[in-house]
């Protein structure tokens, strides 16, 4: 099936209640791809680091590393811009399309030529082709933000995250072919490249709108002053999450930054890409609210304390059976990624509880505030790198965890302030599943150590582990915190 062109100065027609069921249908469709991404994902990146070397995947992050800040050029803000509107015309829609196109067309020509200059800086010849094909990656991207930003908009889901799989499938193949070829750190290149390509050309399929010969200066106008904070706040953010990798690439060994990639894409990239598919589902469902604050604010307690429910033991589970998990799952090539694992646990469990954080203060018309806000968080991060570096990887680690844990609470307050509802209410949400965290840690915890006093295989203790401490969350879950079983329950039911 295709989607329907969405007719001029139309503004999506959802009720109170097909708000609603579309949230549900929504997150019930991204839950399953979900399920079915991340596992395909984690379980390519575990074929990966056993087929490749440290060095060799630390090669691929110097390239990501760049790429990642520049694509916030691509990940276009004025996309956002279309979501959050009420009414669009012809000329919304094509302008922003061009000007992402343009602006696609500017970073790959502009990424093959610093590919020399940041092969340079790294000291590595090997980054300058693996950047340069990066850097048509970011044209392809551009092709498709804004057919996606459309199906968005009108809470196409079940179109989207069919793409999404058939897109990660695509990457999967693609990289782990590569890599059983021996070509190195080009199968983590490849894979991006492939699934970019793949996503592109399916939103292409799926949505039948074509762009027109159209660039107006009042479309323009309209959409760029909320578009420029959110551009402004996506640079920032993207700078602060990807710096660490840049100054440890610059001051440390390849290695080093293998050691601290594959940590971030086993702690934050697992939970940033549920994160984002989330946000792709009630960013618009909260701009479909009218501004109603108690309303937002509700749905907005209940969706974080669901995903606190799933993300708070499981990182704290992590955190215990780290040596574990690193020597049986990655192997042992892979220890000097353990203390780091641990450190970024910790990152990922506050940064989860902030997942929608943004898209309230989006809905609502703060941009400018969320835009001051992470200003401030680059400055802290950008400061917690250039401290820790002198400590190494773990360093880095460390302060860039404290600095997330001191500040993030902020975001929260901002958040709340906007909605009109005092912090402690999103606080107290989350008290029951911090309560059956805890058991589940008291569980967990000195059963590993009285494993390890027994003599314990690693395989042995974390295969025990794992379901007893799920067993052990669920048990107190019930206990503690009965509302998230009612939560779980009506979700299913619906």
């Amino acid at each position: 099936m295709v989607e329907a062109p969405i007719e001029a100065g139309q503004a999506p027609r959802h009720s109170g209640d097909d708000v609603g069921a579309r949230i549900r249908s929504g997150v019930a469709w991204k839950v399953a791809s979900q399920v079915i991404l991340q596992i395909s994902r984690m379980i390519v990146a575990l074929v990966l680091a056993r087929l490749l070397a440290p060095d060799q995947w630390g090669l691929a992050a110097m390239v990501f590393v760049f790429s990642g800040f520049v694509i916030v050029f691509t990940d276009n803000a004025l996309g956002t811009a279309l979501i959050q509107r009420r009414v669009l015309d012809e000329g919304d829609r094509s302008t922003v399309f061009w000007i992402s196109t343009v602006t696609g067309i500017a970073l790959a020509v502009g990424g093959i030529a610093l590919a020399a200059p940041l092969a340079s800086y790294y000291g590595n010849p090997e980054v300058r082709p693996l950047f340069a094909a990066v850097s048509v990656g970011f044209l392809v991207s551009a092709l498709g933000t804004t057919h996606m930003a459309l199906l968005a908009r009108e809470m196409q889901f079940r179109r989207l995250e069919l793409r999404q799989i058939a897109a990660t499938v695509t990457g999967a193949v693609t990289g782990l072919t590569i890599a059983i070829e021996g070509f190195g750190a080009w199968a983590i290149v490849g894979q991006q490249l492939a699934e970019a390509t793949a996503s592109t050309v399916l939103l292409w399929f799926l949505l039948r709108w074509r762009p027109s010969l159209r660039l107006s200066m009042t479309s323009l106008r309209r959409l760029g002053g909320f578009a420029g904070n959110v551009f402004g706040e996506n640079l920032l953010y993207q700078a602060g999450r990807n710096l660490g990798t840049l100054l440890i690439g610059g001051y440390l060994t390849a290695a080093a930054v293998g050691a601290y990639a594959l940590a971030t894409n086993v702690i934050l990239v697992p939970f940033a890409r549920l994160a984002g598919p989330l946000q792709q589902v009630f960013f618009p469902a909260f701009s479909r609210m009218d501004g109603d604050r108690e309303r937002i604010a509700g749905v907005w307690i209940r969706a974080s304390r669901l995903i606190g429910a799933f993300t708070i033991p499981a990182l704290v589970g992590l955190v215990i059976v780290a040596p574990d998990f690193v020597n049986v799952v990655l192997g042992s090539k892979w220890s000097n990624a353990t203390p780091v694992i641990e450190i970024l646990a910790w990152v990922g469990l506050v940064q989860a509880l902030q997942t929608l954080n943004g898209e309230v203060l989006l809905a609502l018309g703060k941009a400018g505030t969320l835009l001051r806000f992470t200003a401030v968080w680059f400055v802290g991060v950008v400061g917690a790198y250039a401290f820790g570096i002198q400590w190494g990887v773990v360093g880095v680690a460390a302060c860039y965890a404290l600095v997330t844990a001191l500040l993030e609470p902020l975001r929260a307050y901002l958040t709340t302030r906007a909605l009109g509802i005092p912090l402690r209410r999103f606080v107290a949400a989350f008290g029951g599943v911090v309560q059956a965290s805890a058991l589940m840690a008291l569980v967990v915890f000195p059963l590993r150590q009285a494993l390890i006093s027994m003599g314990s295989a690693p395989a042995t203790r974390l295969l025990l582990l794992v379901p007893v401490g799920a067993l052990a969350y669920v048990a107190a879950c019930v206990v503690r915190a009965p509302e998230v079983a009612d939560e779980v329950r009506r979700v299913l039911r619906r």
